[in-house]
């Protein structure tokens, strides 16, 4: 049985979280993204116990949640421009991709034995949590891995269910979708990952252009073909819903045939990417239960944040990867 606790700040729940992540435990804790598995990062067990749980392969590696700059100091090479995004965009949902100290503490299960390491200032409670633990917290989505990513506490307790894990409840996620990821070199800077903040932002924030990688080398989560995936079937980019397939939409929808869908949610019919991005998963999570044989995503325009959110419909849509 999963344990939900609401958690407000500064209340007993956060003294039942801090003990358990002190005894190697993992605990499912509440960020402004997604709800994050979280173990402490510098404990080689229980950052195995993440893994093990997820069902994650051990050449994904995690980020590893930090209350500030100076915390993230302590284990990463913080350069600069490092300095200068962390300052713009931290706490929040921004993850950079840094050069590893030598001898950090960090388990190497959480950075997959790669000479770099992800780090990233959580937004509200888990940053208060990190704060009062003292160490980094390595925390991916609290989901088994390649499904989708939890937005609400009831979706990590449907998940789970009979593990035992501890789910700190802070209601709705406010940003809804994952961290973007940057991984930031002496010379240049890569968008591993796009999220809520966006390559213009970034560009503007540290003066320097951002470039995608090539190459299939996984150097950080979200990278894999196949992700965020739901049980049913799911296609995108559909302005003709086929007949009994469960439709999620985008706009107000003149331009589209939603006449067959058997059921509909709209991501945001107002067109706003922040309601879209914030609505993702837990519209996805709805229709999945209604058990479609396929969930049809009408286009959603690659601009701004919806360059992020078309990422993650695309690797839900992949075909499945065996792990």
């Amino acid at each position: 049985m999963v344990h939900i606790l609401k958690i407000k700040q500064g209340d007993k729940a956060s003294a039942i979280a801090l003990a358990a992540l002190a005894r190697g435990e993992c605990v499912a804790i509440p960020t402004e993204t997604v709800y994050g598995l979280a173990a402490d990062a510098t404990n080689g067990l229980a950052v195995a116990s993440i893994f093990e749980m997820k069902g994650r392969p051990r050449f994904n590696p995690l980020i590893c949640h930090v209350d500030g700059i100076a915390m993230a100091q302590r284990f990463g090479v913080m350069n600069e421009t490092a300095i200068a995004l962390a300052g713009a965009f931290w706490p929040g949902p921004l993850t950079l991709v840094v050069d590893a100290l030598p001898q950090n503490g960090i388990s190497e299960l959480a950075t997959a034995g790669l000479p770099t390491i992800g780090l990233r200032c959580p937004d509200g409670l888990a940053r208060e949590l990190i704060t009062q633990y003292g160490k980094p917290l390595a925390a991916p989505s609290a989901n088994r891995s390649g499904r989708i990513s939890p937005t609400r506490a009831p979706h990590v307790a449907e998940e789970f269910a009979g593990t035992g894990l501890l789910v700190l409840d802070g209601g709705e996620c406010r940003e809804g979708i994952e961290s973007t990821i940057v991984k930031v070199t002496a010379d240049k800077l890569e968008l591993l990952r796009p999220g809520t903040i966006t390559i213009e932002e970034i560009h503007n924030a540290s003066g320097k252009s951002v470039s995608r990688p090539g190459g299939n080398l996984i150097i950080a989560p979200g990278m894999m073909a196949s992700h965020y995936a739901p049980d049913s079937r799911l296609v995108t980019d559909v302005t003709r819903c086929p007949n009994h397939a469960a439709l999620l939409a985008f706009g107000g929808g003149t331009d589209r045939d939603r006449t067959h869908a058997v059921a509909v949610r709209n991501l945001s019919a107002s067109g706003d990417f922040r309601e879209a991005a914030a609505n993702l998963y837990a519209m996805l999570k709805e229709l999945d239960h209604m058990r479609a044989r396929l969930i049809a995503v009408e286009p959603v325009p690659h601009e701004g944040l919806g360059v992020a959110i078309n990422d993650r419909l695309s690797r839900a849509a992949a075909p499945r990867e065996e792990t």
